[in-house]
């Protein structure tokens, strides 16, 4: 009985410890390699609504933030600083955020968005399996789904893995 909890143990240990070298931020989403979940949302400050079927014919960037989120704020200058290249578009989902705090908060900060479009309740963010704001997607042009950032973009996973799968999406 003791040999059999010891290797339990020894077991519980060793998967622990293999936990503990993966990186959140690289959670496998089932979502790559699908369609992008369709969706029509009014957009933030704007006239209009915005479904992704829009974009087709087009590699786009679609940026899941909120105003009350730390993280997004981090991020925000180099989304600012991507947008300047005009390189995709890039679409934010306003995620569970009132939409004044929204408009106050990309005055404040600086829009890098086309725009953006609200998710006030935070459904879409579920069809497309957000864990948590920020997020990035990468949609190539048939609105297949085929990058996902769970945390904020940084410039080095721009021009590490974004752009380096956009040159690859476009070609």
């Amino acid at each position: 009985m003791r040999i059999g909890l010891i290797i339990a143990f020894l077991a519980l240990v060793g998967l622990l410890a293999v936990g503990l070298t993966l990186n959140p931020r690289e959670v496998p989403s089932p979502l790559i390699g699908r369609p992008a979940p369709a969706f029509e949302l009014p957009k933030l400050a704007r006239e209009g609504r915005f479904s992704p079927a829009e974009m087709r014919g087009k590699v786009w960037l679609f940026n899941v933030w909120a105003s009350w989120c730390v993280s997004c704020r981090d991020e925000h200058p180099v989304l600012v600083e991507y947008a300047r290249t005009k390189r995709t578009p890039l679409i934010g989902l306003n995620y569970k955020d009132p939409s004044d705090d929204a408009i106050k908060w990309l005055a404040r900060y600086g829009d890098p968005y086309d725009f953006s479009v609200v998710d006030a309740n935070g459904r879409i963010g579920i069809d497309y399996g957000v864990y948590g704001v920020p997020e990035t997607y990468v949609i190539d042009r048939a609105g297949v789904i085929r990058y996902k950032q769970i945390g904020p973009v940084t410039p080095q996973l721009i021009a590490q893995k974004i752009l380096p799968l956009i040159e690859e999406l476009e070609k």
